[in-house]
């Protein structure tokens, strides 16, 4: 049997094999400090912002006295549901919440019809004076008509007390027209509508055909901001808006909020006394800390259910709308 000795290494391949080493070893070494210092920022930034979530969350079911004085941390302290009983006992909470989700869905399904037609055509080099309209759209960004001459077309538009008022307004956002514009100019190239065209499809049917089942990603980005903005309106509501059974769920809350708040309000907390006594105002302002807190549960629950099932698409239609052009 015959054996193959290995022929001898020479100096500078010794050097050259010990410097990778070297060189390994110290790249894994500043590779796990990196992965240790990310984690530890990571743990940081969940701490800062989950932490007030959910102080929010456990002082809304602990007592308000232990609450105030500091006993409340990570834990409840004696847990108590009187505030979301007086939240959903109003009877107004269930018609604002109606209204609320009337107003979210019919305002992003209008968003949507009126920003993916006109960013798509803005999108396309052949259309006629695309530029210009660009130009008028950004300069709606920068200058408003302000909210007297808004609140009288609006009056003379003949929508005041209606859901119209409040989706109406600001329907069509500059800039999710050009972010859905830079989007559909990036994902929808040129030379794919021109090959439509040579199939026999026309412009709506490229938008409608090719176009739209791409944009996926920029369509729930686009409902998603759309829909949280509209979901937290009251201002516009509490301007254009007198009948109470039109009332979103925010100004249903803040009405709710400051009853709770003012002893003076005649029970309207369900907790102060006829007599006005120290014990019953006592009670409302109990009642009202419970409430504060339980209010910003019942607002933000819906989204915080719903955004879970559309983060892949936000997420990547947040990055390729990010570019601008």
């Amino acid at each position: 049997m015959t054996t193959t000795t290995p022929a001898p290494r020479t100096a500078d391949e010794d050097r050259l094999d010990g410097s990778r080493v070297i060189h390994k070893a110290v790249g894994s070494r500043d590779d796990r400090w990196f992965d240790r210092l990310n984690t530890a920022f990571v743990v940081l930034v969940v701490l800062v912002i989950g932490y007030p979530l959910w102080f929010v969350v456990i002082a809304s079911i602990s007592d308000p006295q232990a609450v105030q004085a500091g006993k409340v941390w990570l834990w409840p302290v004696e847990v108590t549901l009187d505030g979301y009983e007086r939240v959903f006992g109003h009877s107004a909470i269930w018609t604002g919440y109606r209204n609320s989700l009337v107003y979210t869905v019919v305002g992003v399904a209008v968003h949507l019809a009126l920003v993916l037609p006109c960013s798509y055509a803005l999108s396309r080099r052949h259309m006629a004076g695309r530029t210009a309209v660009t130009w008028y759209i950004l300069f709606t960004m920068l200058f408003s008509g302000g909210i007297v001459p808004t609140y009288l077309l609006v009056r003379n538009l003949g929508i005041l007390d209606t859901m119209w008022a409040v989706i109406l307004p600001g329907a069509a956002g500059a800039w999710s027209i050009l972010v859905t514009r830079a989007f559909f100019t990036q994902t929808v190239p040129e030379e794919l509508g021109e090959a439509a065209k040579v199939d026999g499809a026309s412009d709506l049917q490229t938008f409608l055909r090719i176009a739209l089942p791409l944009s996926m990603p920029i369509i729930v980005t686009l409902g998603l901001f759309h829909g949280v903005g509209l979901w937290n309106e009251y201002f516009k509501a509490l301007i254009y808006l007198s009948d109470r059974d039109t009332f979103p769920l925010q100004l249903v809350l803040r009405e709710l909020l400051i009853v709770a708040q003012d002893p003076s309000a005649g029970g309207g907390g369900g907790a102060a006394g006829a007599d006005g006594d120290a014990g019953s105002i006592v009670e409302q302002v109990r009642l009202a800390s419970l409430i504060k807190y339980a209010v910003m549960i019942v607002a933000s629950l819906p989204l915080l259910l719903i955004y879970p099932f559309l983060q892949r698409f936000f997420t990547q239609g947040v990055l390729i709308g990010s570019v601008k052009g």
